[in-house]
């Protein structure tokens, strides 16, 4: 509970120095922003760590919205059959097939759209459905906690080290992931105030701090260590409010998915059709063409490792700690010593001060993204 709340003064932050930065340099992207603030050079190193951020992200997505398909049709038939078999599932219900025909008939159409703007409609819908994960979870603890899990609470078991306390900062930073859309977020508002932009900034992760707390914090209360990676996996499959659950939030999963996509497609297109077409103007058939083409290959690469993919939290391990580096270091270090620092109205204190946040944010940034990696490395080799 604390590591996300020591987190939120970093998330915080570097939303409002993304914003910042995104009013003085006038660019809709993320990638644009630090390329105009930082230099060709860190805006080249930027893109590729970006899209790589991205894509593992989409993997993710797509790994858990697979799971709950699987649930959900393993909740539509019997367990067994008199013989103590289990019957082998209809090809219809294998996941190969649920989460693919999900993707062509549900994600595809919802990524297609060129603007931003577009998905705050869904958006609101996947976040009412996460509203109700919550509650579903804080329910099943006070009303079915001795059928569900231990008959009393798990005991707090003490950290091997301090290393261990940050080890799930990556996981807290995979969860609070939204630094690489601000920009575009910030771009398509209509008031684009900072005062506006920090006020939405704070309000958005103190509500989802309430989610993922409460969220996490009774889930382990109630299976304790055997808690899965996904907390819905914990729960059995036939229960009627666990499975309206797993469809709401499937659906604010697949809400993200092509916020992801559309940031993803954007990098793609700075890094290899504008430095060709230069100031050209691209003609709208090609443009949607392009746009077409790059969303059919991101799904379709996404999602084939997704279908491969045994285990969400080792995946989630290894984006977390690139994570951090989005959320500490571009804009806690460049960003905000470029931008903020080189203002005419700062004074000398507070010039130090920003100075002093920069470097802390990235010595914080570098211990959690390379503990992280590490980590994660050792446990897919294990």
């Amino acid at each position: 509970l604390l590591s996300p709340q020591g987190s939120l003064v970093f998330l915080v932050s570097g939303l409002a120095v993304l914003g910042y930065a995104a009013a003085l340099s006038a660019q809709p992207t993320y990638q644009g922003v630090v390329r105009a603030v930082c230099g060709t050079a860190v805006g080249k190193l930027c893109e590729v760590c970006f899209l790589l951020n991205l894509f593992m992200i989409s993997v993710a997505l797509l790994r858990v919205v697979g799971d709950q398909l699987e649930k959900l049709c393993d909740s539509l038939y019997p367990n067994g059959t008199l013989s103590g078999v289990p019957p082998l599932p209809p090809w219809y219900a294998d996941q190969r097939f649920t989460l693919s025909a999900l993707c062509i008939l549900v994600i595809f159409p919802l990524s297609v759209p060129r603007e931003i703007g577009f998905q705050k409609y869904s958006s609101i819908l996947g976040t009412l459905a996460a509203c109700y994960l919550t509650l579903v979870i804080v329910l099943k603890y006070h009303l079915q906690a001795e059928s569900l899990g231990s008959p009393e609470p798990p005991q707090p078991s003490r950290a091997s080290s301090w290393a261990s306390v940050f080890s799930v900062i990556p996981t807290i930073c995979f969860g609070f992931q939204c630094h690489e859309a601000c920009v575009a977020i910030y771009s398509s508002m209509r008031n684009q105030s900072f005062s506006h932009w920090v006020a939405v900034s704070v309000l958005s992760m103190l509500i989802c701090l309430l989610i993922y707390s409460l969220t996490g914090l009774y889930g382990y209360m109630t299976f304790g260590e055997a808690v899965a990676s996904d907390v819905l996996m914990s729960y059995p499959g036939n229960d009627p409010v666990v499975i309206v659950a797993r469809l709401l939030f499937g659906v604010s999963v697949i809400t993200i998915y092509p916020i992801v996509v559309l940031l993803g497609r954007s990098v793609v297109w700075d890094m290899w059709v504008t430095p060709k077409c230069g100031a050209v103007a691209v003609p709208e058939a090609h443009e949607q063409r392009s746009r077409v083409a790059l969303t059919v290959a991101w799904m379709a690469t996404t999602l084939v490792i997704a279908l491969f993919v045994p285990d969400i939290g080792k995946v989630i391990e290894l984006i977390g700690g690139i994570s951090a580096f989005f959320i500490f270091i571009f804009p806690g270090k460049r960003l905000c010593l470029v931008c903020m620092t080189g203002t005419r109205n700062i004074g000398p204190r507070k010039k130090a001060a920003l100075i002093a946040w920069g470097v802390l944010s990235v010595l914080g940034g570098a211990f959690v993204c390379g503990q992280s990696a590490a980590l994660a490395v050792l446990g897919l080799l294990r």
